[in-house]
This record gives C-alpha cells, sequence and structure tokens, in this order.
C-alpha cells in the first residue's frame, strides 16, 4: 500500500556532521543533469552540432533563474505577506516554498541571458531544454510526495495515501498524479514529436511543453488542496496554482500557432 509506504519514507537522503543532503535538493541536481543529458542526444540526432560546453553553460543559467525566479513567484504569489514580515526567511529554502511558474519564468530569462553571450539560438536552445525537462519535473513531484508535502483531498480510492501533516485520512497522491501528467506523459510526447521528419519549427516544443503543463496543473488542482495561506480564489472556485496556469495554456497554444506560422527550421546558432 502506498500508504505504508509513505511512512517508511524520509526527506532526508543522507548527512554527514553538520550537512545534511535532502531529496528535494537531489531532485534538482540530477534533473539538470538528465535536462543536458537530453539536450544533447536530441540536438545531435538533429544535426545542430551544439558544443558540450555550450549546452551545460545553458543549462547552469537556466538552473539559476529558475531558483531565483521559483522563490520570488513563491513569496509574491502564495507568500500572502509572510515574507515581507520575515525578510529573513527568504533565503531559507530548506523551508520549502517554490513556484513552478515563476522557475518557468526565471528560467527562461536565464537561458535567454547565456544564449546572447554565446550567439546561440534562444528559440532552439528553448525547445531542447523543455524535450528534457519532463524529468526534471518528474523528479522534483517525487521528492514532493517524499517529502508528505502538497497532498490533495480526502479519497476512498484504493490508492489513497495518509500523510502524517494531513491528519488521520487518506488523501489523493497529487504529486504523484503531476509526476505522471508533467514527467513521464509530457516526457514521451516529447520524444515522439521530436523524432518527427522534418523536425517541427522552432517554438513547437516550448509551445506544446507550456500548454500541456498548464493543462495538466490545472487538472491536478482539482484534487490538490491549495496552499493554506491563500486557500480558494474567487469565491471558493479557482486556486493560485489554476489562476497562474491559465495564462500558459493561452500562450502555449498561441506559440505553437506563431511557431508553424513563422516556420523558422531549428539552428544552433545566432545567423547560421
Amino acid at each position: 500500500m502506498l500508504n505504508e509506504l509513505y511512512h517508511s519514507l524520509n526527506p532526508i537522503a543522507f548527512s554527514f556532521g553538520p550537512i545534511t543532503i535532502y531529496w528535494y535538493g537531489l531532485a534538482y541536481i540530477v534533473g539538470a543533469i538528465l535536462t543536458a543529458v537530453v539536450m544533447h542526444r536530441t540536438q545531435r540526432r538533429w544535426g545542430l552540432n551544439l558544443a558540450l560546453e555550450d549546452l551545460v553553460t545553458v543549462v547552469t543559467g537556466v538552473v539559476f533563474g529558475l531558483l531565483v525566479g521559483a522563490r520570488l513567484f513563491y513569496i509574491l504569489f502564495y507568500g500572502a505577506g509572510y515574507y515581507f514580515e520575515h525578510p529573513a526567511e527568504i533565503l531559507a529554502l530548506n523551508h520549502g516554498g517554490m513556484s513552478f511558474h515563476g522557475g518557468l519564468v526565471g528560467g527562461i530569462l536565464g537561458g535567454v541571458a547565456v544564449c546572447r553571450m554565446y550567439r546561440l539560438s534562444a528559440w532552439t536552445l528553448a525547445d531542447l531544454a523543455v524535450i528534457g525537462a519532463p524529468a526534471a519535473l518528474f523528479l522534483g513531484r517525487c521528492a514532493n510526495f517524499v517529502n508528505g508535502e502538497l497532498w490533495g483531498k480526502p479519497t476512498d480510492l484504493p490508492w489513497g495515501v495518509v500523510f502524517e501533516s494531513g491528519g488521520d485520512v487518506a488523501r489523493h497522491p497529487s504529486q504523484l498524479y503531476e509526476a505522471l501528467l508533467e514527467g513521464v506523459v509530457l516526457f514521451c510526447i516529447m520524444q515522439v514529436l521530436s523524432r518527427r521528419t522534418p523536425v517541427p519549427p522552432q517554438g513547437t516544443f516550448m509551445g506544446v511543453f507550456v500548454a500541456w503543463y498548464g493543462v495538466a496543473r490545472i487538472l491536478v488542482e482539482f484534487v490538490r488542496v491549495p496552499d493554506a495561506q491563500l486557500g480558494y480564489l474567487f469565491g471558493g472556485v479557482i486556486t493560485m496554482g489554476q489562476l497562474l496556469s491559465l495564462p500558459l495554456v493561452v500562450a502555449g497554444i498561441g506559440l505553437i500557432v506563431y511557431a508553424h506560422r513563422a516556420n523558422r527550421p531549428q539552428r544552433a546558432y545566432i545567423g547560421e
């Protein structure tokens, strides 16, 4: 049973002396590595001949922007004023508090900045990044499950999980639902799409990624308990996660349409 499995899970991966390593932190590190590997294999299959050093540099810029953006968005949209009253907590990342939507914005900005420095095609690098990103999302959501956070509403389904912080009631393992939809399913979609001939034009993969994530997040939010400090918005009909995801669906669809109208082929460097 999943509830028996949960009670045996420890958020701490290992520790030695004063240093403690959490599964959540490892998920970020391993996710970044997997994303870089998928990017490298995909660009080689596309015949772009990007230097491995360039890919590593881009991924580093994306991760840095992701961390800053994810924390900033959480403080602004989910903090409910708490961090303005306790500014010392802003840097306490071990206490949790990261927003995917902010991570997406920050990651894009960080990646674009690096691409401009090295005259890389930001559109193609963004497409390559989101082909591998679902692997990182999968690990991140699994880490949420290990941490026993972001659980769902009560359920009598056989796979319901009793979380220590969620009371003596079985709940939807909404973290695993997101791991499936945002991770496994989206990764498979990206792999099939990336193997099409000819390769879809620049922006296609980013559009699919953004739109699919928005839809998946909106659906899972129906069975996920909203953040306690915010609750439901607009009379109890929508969560902050859904509110921030609606623009992603619209933007993703618009980007797909734009990409196919512009029909710009994938390229590694600006000016090719």
